[in-house]
């Protein structure tokens, strides 16, 4: 599947877009997705610091640069200045996920 996610996910979720005032002071600490479910990081516009905990790895996201995030993989984010972003969230399809559309 184009952006890093497996084949047969489809997405049933996302935040409202987050800026670097109004996102959630828990997405600076290391949290995760529960198991099954895949994200995708999207920057509107900016930039944002990716980091995955284990095994440890940062990148840089940006427009057209989107971070993927792992079923039950740690990890944090951090705005590198002004930025505005969404995550959106994916589970297989055949998952049974009463949120899949």
């Amino acid at each position: 599947m184009a952006d890093g996610l497996p084949a047969g996910l489809v997405a049933y979720r996302r935040t409202a877009v987050f800026d670097q005032d109004s996102m959630p002071a828990a997405l600076r600490h290391a949290h995760n997705t529960k198991a099954g479910v895949w994200a995708l990081i999207h920057v509107i516009e900016g930039r944002l610091r990716y980091r995955i905990l284990d095994p440890l790895s940062e990148t840089e996201l940006e427009p057209g640069r989107p971070g993927v995030v792992s079923p039950r993989q740690l990890h944090e984010v951090e705005p590198l200045g002004p930025v505005r972003f969404f995550v959106e969230f994916y589970a297989a399809a055949d998952s049974g996920d009463p949120h899949a559309h």
